[in-house]
């Protein structure tokens, strides 16, 4: 790991490469073999794993971990402290073909503050993830994700409710870990105290 005069107080490995005009926050620490493509913005105090690639004109938010073998494309926005477990999936279109050009067809994906994604998930591209919401490895999702959901399966569905510590909830909604309560309301999960 060394400390790249571009980027102070990150740290970065002889292996990877940041192309100029990416951004790196102090604190961020990037693993082997990867590549940050320009106009990518990586927030503070993150962990890039192994063969990560991320751009062009990707933001990640401060806290993030994200595993090996993932590739974030334009279009994906992740919020603070979201974790992308190992191999997980990103799409940028819809209906791609190796001899049609989509470039201008990149869809919006939004990940919510504080969202799990498992190993090998899918994120089919235009959906948003809902803040602290947890997606199950191999999980294929193929709609919107509320707050706070559990979802699981080809194609995702929700089986569960998870709270902010990532830990899931029971039918009395209380946090086993840190005691916070939490209601449905009009069937949107909220902290209520």
């Amino acid at each position: 790991m060394r400390e790249d005069p571009r980027f102070p107080g990150a740290l970065i490995h002889v292996s990877s490469f940041v192309d100029d005009g990416a951004v790196i926050g102090r604190g961020t620490r990037i693993w082997h073999f990867c590549h940050i493509l320009p106009k990518t913005v990586i927030g503070e105090n993150c962990s890039i794993g192994q063969n990560v690639m991320i751009g062009p004109n990707v933001r990640v938010g401060n806290g993030c971990k994200i595993q090996n073998n993932v590739a974030i494309y334009d279009g994906v926005e992740l919020a603070d402290d979201v974790f992308c477990g190992p191999s997980c999936v990103f799409t940028n279109v819809n209906n791609p073909r190796a001899n049609v050009s989509r470039k201008d067809e990149f869809r919006r994906t939004p990940i919510g503050r504080g969202a799990s994604i498992g190993a090998n998930a899918t994120i089919v591209c235009g959906h948003s993830l809902g803040m602290f919401s947890f997606i199950g490895a191999g999980a294929v999702v193929t709609r919107d994700v509320p707050d706070f959901a559990l979802m699981v399966g080809n194609p995702a569905r929700r089986v569960g409710w998870m709270s902010r510590a990532g830990e899931r909830l029971k039918d009395d909604l209380i946090c086993p870990r840190t005691q916070v309560k939490y209601a449905l309301r009009d069937g949107v999960l909220v902290e209520s105290g």
